[in-house]
């Protein structure tokens, strides 16, 4: 394993993960509940910052790695469950939302690990609706784990809706790796 700040800075998200859900099981006579969603939303947008800091990073310095091509992936989709399982837990996010999601990031990384398996990997490789996916999953959580008004700005709304758009990005970004990946499938 290369040890390099794109490395360390992944190993920090992982890192936050406890972190990050352990701030909601401290006692509300410590940290209050807006102090709590502060807290956390602070801990998450960290790690999302760092999540594009990391790849930017190793692409400058030069400093890919296969470590940090696998290790980056698993960290982004264990904080993004880990903040969607939260958000169920607060009752912010409907647990079939966060299956979806969630089930996704399962599925997709298997078919990415089969393709790699059988030489197809650039067949399954990130579309432009995975990215717009990942955005307003990336945007809405925060909202949704800030959850207090903001003046006139209402988190609640927003994130609301952008996680139900996350949701259907997520199903129709998944149909469209599996629809890459099925003429495949049939010659193996």
């Amino acid at each position: 394993m290369p040890l390099n700040l794109p490395n360390l800075l992944t190993w920090l998200r992982i890192v936050l993960i406890p972190l990050f859900v352990g701030i909601f099981y401290f006692d509300k006579s410590w940290v209050s509940a807006p102090n709590q969603n502060l807290v956390a939303t602070i801990i998450f947008t960290a790690a999302a910052i760092t999540d594009w800091l990391d790849g930017w990073l190793a692409r400058r310095l030069n400093q890919t790695s296969a470590f940090g091509a696998f290790l980056d992936p698993v960290a982004d989709k264990v904080m993004v469950a880990a903040a969607l399982i939260v958000l169920v837990q607060l009752e912010r996010v409907d647990a079939i939302i966060a299956l979806i999601i969630i089930g996704r990031e399962i599925t997709i990384s298997a078919l990415r690990e089969w393709m790699a398996q059988i030489g197809q990997m650039k067949s399954v490789a990130v579309s432009m609706l995975g990215k717009i996916k990942t955005a307003s999953q990336m945007l809405a959580i925060p909202l949704l784990l800030y959850w207090d008004s903001l003046g006139g700005f209402d988190p609640r709304f927003w994130g609301t809706w952008l996680i139900y758009i996350a949701a259907g990005l997520t199903l129709a970004s998944m149909a469209w790796y599996l629809k890459l990946s099925l003429p495949l499938a049939w010659k193996q």
